[in-house]
């Protein structure tokens, strides 16, 4: 038995989810699938997009401070390959109030562009395809 037909949840805690709503849906397009709030006293908002396998959790614990990102190297990478839709997510988040920065590992900035969440965790638009 194996996980490649898993669908995959990235889960982590912020203290404003509010804040992070422009970056990952105005900016990257995604959708809330689902929310819920004082379950157990967490809130949490569940984005991505209908028919992907994977999607993002944040979630928001009453009188607990989550803190921003713990380094400047904890990334979600989307590997665009066509660049057209590279650029167009990167004006999307531009629009949305959002400016590149510099990658941590200048890896990244060879082919792709790092843009910083409200909590201080990146995500990189990487213009090629994805290959072990």
């Amino acid at each position: 038995m194996t996980l490649e037909n898993a669908i995959l949840r990235v889960a982590r805690p912020t203290d404003n989810i509010d804040a992070l709503l422009p970056f990952y849906c105005k900016g990257l397009g995604f959708q809330v699938l689902g929310e819920f709030r004082d379950h157990a006293s967490f809130d949490g908002v569940m984005l991505g997009h209908p028919s992907a396998p994977y999607h993002l959790e944040f979630v928001t614990a009453h009188g607990h401070r989550a803190g921003r990102a713990p380094t400047e190297d904890n990334l979600l990478v989307f590997y665009v390959p066509e660049q057209n839709r590279l650029e167009a997510v990167a004006a999307r988040l531009r629009a949305a109030g959002f400016e590149p920065v510099p990658a941590f590992n200048p890896y990244w900035d060879d082919g792709g562009v790092t843009f910083e969440d409200p909590d201080g965790y990146r995500v990189v638009l990487f213009g090629r395809d994805w290959t072990l």
